[in-house]
C-alpha cells in the first residue's frame, strides 16, 4: 500500500530514494489507558501492542493528512498495522540472525547513517532529526530506525549478496520497467475539443456530432488554428478560453483513450474523433491536439550501467525476501493482531 513502505519515510533516502518531508505535527495521544497485549511472538520474543503503536506514529500522521473519509482512514490504518507488524516480525528474524552471526551496530555507524540520509536529501542532519520529531518520533526512535537499517545492510552483505546474479537480460528488463515508469510519471499537455452528446440523443444526433468532429479533425490536421476551433465549437466551458488545455497532466491521470493519444501523437498533431463516455455516463466526441509529451528517454546503451545497478538492487531485494522466508520456516511465529 502507499501509506507504508518497507522503510520509514524519513529514511527512504538511505535506501536509495527520497521523499520530501511534510512538516506536520504528530497527533496527540488519545486520552485513556491502553491495555498492553502481545500482538505476535517470534521464537521466544514477543512483539507488544505498544511497540506496534509507537512505530506506527509517522504512518498514522501521513494517513490522517491524505485521507478525509473516516471509513477509508480506518481501513488504511488497519492495512498499515498489518503491514507494519509483518515488518516487525522480519526485524525480529533479522535481529536473531545478527546475534548468531555476532553482528552489531556502533553509535558511530548510526551517526554515519544519519549523515548519509541528510547528504542525499541535501539537508543538515539536525534538520533531518527535527523532521523526524515533527512526525511523531523521538530522536532515539529515529536512531533506532537507522540502526535497524545498518544492521539489515550488514546481514544482506553477509547472507544475501552471494546469491545475487545479474545478467544483461536483467538490465534490459529493468530498462523496460524504467521506460514504463517514465511514461507514467512524465506530464503531457493536451488540447481537447469537446462535442457533447446530450443524454437521450437520437442516433442521428450522435452521428451528426461525429461528422462535425471528423470535419474539425480534418481542419486541425490541415493546419487550422486549434485554439480558434476550440473557442468556436467546444462544449467544455472550463477550457474554452485556454485552447482546450488543462495544463501538463501526468499520463497515468488521463483516461485510457487519452493516454493512447498521448503515447502515439507527436506535439502539434491532431487526432481523429474519439467517442468517449465518462464515469457518469455522459457521452462526447473528442478531438485532441498534443501540445507536449514526456521528455525523451535515453537509449539503453546510454544508461546501461544505471540499469545494471537497478537490476542488482531489485535482485537483491528478491533474494532478501527469499532469505526471510527461509528464516520464517525455521522459527515459531504466532501472529495475534
Amino acid at each position: 500500500m502507499k501509506h507504508l513502505v518497507r522503510r520509514s519515510v524519513l529514511t527512504c533516502a538511505f535506501a536509495g530514494g527520497f521523499s520530501l518531508f511534510g512538516a506536520v505535527l504528530a497527533p496527540k495521544p488519545a486520552e485513556g489507558a491502553i491495555v498492553e497485549r502481545i500482538v505476535a511472538v517470534v521464537g521466544e520474543r514477543p512483539i507488544l501492542l505498544s511497540e506496534l503503536r509507537q512505530r506506527a506514529r509517522p504512518h498514522l500522521v501521513r494517513i490522517a493528512m491524505s485521507t478525509q473519509n473516516p471509513s477509508q482512514q480506518a481501513a488504511a490504518e488497519s492495512e498499515m498495522f498489518r503491514e507494519l507488524l509483518t515488518r516487525l516480525i522480519d526485524e525480529r528474524l533479522e535481529e536473531q540472525a545478527a546475534d548468531k552471526a555476532h553482528l552489531t551496530v556502533t553509535p558511530e555507524e548510526v551517526d554515519n547513517g544519519i549523515r548519509q540520509v541528510a547528504a542525499q536529501a541535501g539537508i543538515d542532519p539536525r534538520i533531518l532529526v527535527a523532521e523526524a520529531k515533527r512526525q511523531g518520533l523521538t530522536e532515539q526512535d529515529y536512531r533506532d530506525e537507522i540502526r535497524r537499517q545498518v544492521l539489515e545492510g550488514k546481514l544482506i552483505q553477509l547472507r544475501v549478496r552471494g546469491r545475487v546474479r545479474v545478467t544483461d537480460q536483467d538490465a534490459r528488463s529493468a530498462y523496460a520497467s524504467y521506460v514504463r515508469d517514465m511514461a507514467q510519471q512524465s506530464p503531457v499537455e493536451l488540447r481537447i475539443l469537446v462535442l457533447a452528446i446530450p443524454p437521450g440523443s437520437t442516433q442521428q444526433t450522435a452521428a451528426a456530432r461525429v461528422t462535425l468532429a471528423e470535419e474539425l479533425s480534418r481542419r486541425g490536421k490541415a493546419g487550422d488554428d486549434f485554439c480558434d476551433l476550440v473557442l468556436q465549437y467546444s462544449d467544455d466551458p472550463t477550457t474554452k478560453h485556454s485552447c482546450g488545455s488543462r495544463g501538463p497532466v501526468p499520463l497515468q491521470a488521463l483516461f485510457p483513450e487519452l493516454q493512447e493519444v498521448a503515447k502515439t501523437q507527436k506535439p502539434g498533431e491532431t487526432s481523429s474523433p474519439i467517442v468517449f463516455k465518462d464515469p457518469t455516463g455522459q457521452q462526447a466526441v473528442l478531438v485532441v491536439q498534443t501540445v507536449a509529451t514526456q521528455g525523451k528517454v535515453d537509449a539503453y546503451e546510454q544508461v546501461k550501467d544505471k540499469m545494471m545497478e537497478r537490476a542488482y538492487v531489485e535482485a537483491t531485494e528478491r533474494q532478501r525476501k527469499l532469505w526471510l522466508q527461509e528464516l520464517r520456516r525455521g522459527m515459531y511465529i504466532d501472529v495475534r493482531l
